[in-house]
């Protein structure tokens, strides 16, 4: 079992940043790092790495509805570049939210470095000019890595973090790649089951014993465990 593994790179290419996903690593602030436990309210919290095979994705109703209800919306996506605007998006996120998050996005995002190691783009999401949502994501070479979303509280009932969920996974659809890898789920927090909102039939779970992504759907959430043994 592995608490906290962390790597410092000066730099990083799209395939090194593939591979490093591939191995249940993930990107936090300019570091990368893997863990099969995390701290939280004093409690160590197994967790178990997921992605998204892109090519088993299928859109479900559920999705379509959601994808209507926002299409009224202004959607863009470019490089990251950290504003004023998103920072001030960012703070009223932060407040709304009941759980701890970075004193600012460019901590969030860069912590104490200045510059980024990362191939960071950024989905925008406006209402007639207001900024209401923002996704962040890093890119590889045959994968994408969601890093951060967050929206105006005004705007919870639109579900905007799980919209900007599915704009990633058109984003991976039309550049033709083969993973969206989406963070950890564990077996101890619910709060983490969002994250197969994309799709169970599509998601994988990595097995650090095996070291092989398995289907979700071939395991039981409950016996994930077993495999810190």
């Amino acid at each position: 079992m592995i608490y906290y593994d962390i790597y410092y790179p000066e730099q990083l290419t799209g395939k090194e940043l593939d591979d490093y996903l591939a191995n249940g690593w993930y990107r936090m602030q300019q570091m990368i790092f893997t863990t099969d436990v995390i701290l939280k309210e004093n409690r160590l919290l197994p967790v178990f790495w997921l992605r998204l095979a892109v090519e088993k994705y299928s859109s479900c109703k559920k999705h379509q509805q959601l994808i209507a209800l926002n299409n009224k919306y202004t959607v863009d996506c470019g490089d990251d570049v950290i504003t004023s605007e998103l920072e001030q998006l960012y703070q009223l996120y932060k407040a709304a939210m009941n759980f701890e998050l970075a004193d600012s996005l460019q901590d969030s995002l860069l912590g104490a470095a200045t510059t980024s190691i990362y191939h960071t783009q950024c989905y925008t999401i406006r209402d007639e000019g207001k900024l209401i949502a923002a996704g962040f994501f890093d890119k590889g070479e045959k994968s994408i890595a969601g890093i951060l979303n967050i929206y105006h509280p005004e705007y919870a009932r639109q579900q905007l973090g799980k919209y900007l969920v599915l704009l990633k996974i058109a984003y991976a659809q039309q550049q033709q790649l083969d993973y969206y890898y989406t963070g950890y789920i564990s077996t101890a927090d619910s709060k983490f089951d969002y994250k197969l909102f994309a799709g169970k039939e599509a998601t994988e779970v990595y097995n650090r014993q095996q070291q092989q992504w398995l289907p979700w759907l071939s395991v039981q959430k409950e016996r994930l465990e077993d495999w810190l043994i």
